[in-house]
């Protein structure tokens, strides 16, 4: 492979890290919090909102059950709007974060569902109030959980960002599209998949030795 498409490479892997890094960082900002919420907020919880609950779980479900590459159609306008544009890496990453928002949210819920409910009985017992309950009891005991979650959200995206370049998004998906495929090259398509699996082993072995070391963190105080 010639200098110039390695560099290609480079650029493209460079600018699918900036669209994932970024959509995944705001992903949590957003459903990190929803996710509490959706778990504490049933009748009789923490927060107890139950028609509340119900309407963003519709919300929720509609957006994640909605296909990447519609969904990305459908808010170009929204995206003109946020980003100026609706072609390149900084304007996909509009649609991604909009797309990890409810898969983070909803994968956040599961983790802290699983904590045992004797913790938030004995915390409440002692008076502590609901926000001290979330954030001293709820999600340290949830952390490993939440740490494979999101290490799950990233992955995620990582295939959502190659999808996003067959709509001029950028990154190693429209590499992979206007060279491979457009050109005929399948030696770049071959090193655009060899890029992708690489980075999806990196990011999940680093998530789960994270994940590893915080559950051992736990089992040990």
């Amino acid at each position: 492979m010639s200098p110039e498409l390695m560099n290609l490479i480079i650029q493209a892997t460079f600018e699918s890290l900036y669209m994932v890094g970024i959509a995944a960082l705001l992903g949590t900002v957003f459903g990190l919090p929803l996710g509490v919420f959706l778990a504490t907020s049933r009748k009789g919880e923490l927060f107890a909102a139950p028609i509340v609950n119900r309407v963003l779980g519709i919300v929720v479900n509609a957006t994640r059950s909605t296909p990447f590459i519609i969904l990305v159609v459908a808010i170009i306008p929204f995206t003109r709007l946020v980003a100026g544009t609706s072609i390149g890496s900084t304007a996909a990453i509009v649609p991604l974060t909009i797309a990890s928002t409810p898969f983070i949210a909803r994968l956040v819920e599961a983790a802290i569902r699983e904590v045992d409910g004797g913790l938030i009985e004995t915390a409440s017992s002692f008076g502590a109030s609901p926000l001290q309950i979330v954030f001293k009891v709820l999600i340290p005991e949830a952390l490993p959980g939440l740490l494979l979650a999101l290490t799950l959200a990233v992955v995620s995206l990582l295939g959502y960002s190659a999808m996003v370049g067959a709509v001029g998004g950028g990154g190693l998906g429209d590499l992979g599209i206007r060279y491979g495929y457009q050109r005929f090259m399948p030696e770049m398509m071959l090193a655009v998949v060899v890029v992708l699996i690489a980075l999806v082993q990196i990011v999940q072995s680093a998530g789960d030795y994270l994940a590893r070391r915080v559950n051992r963190r736990l089992r040990h105080r």
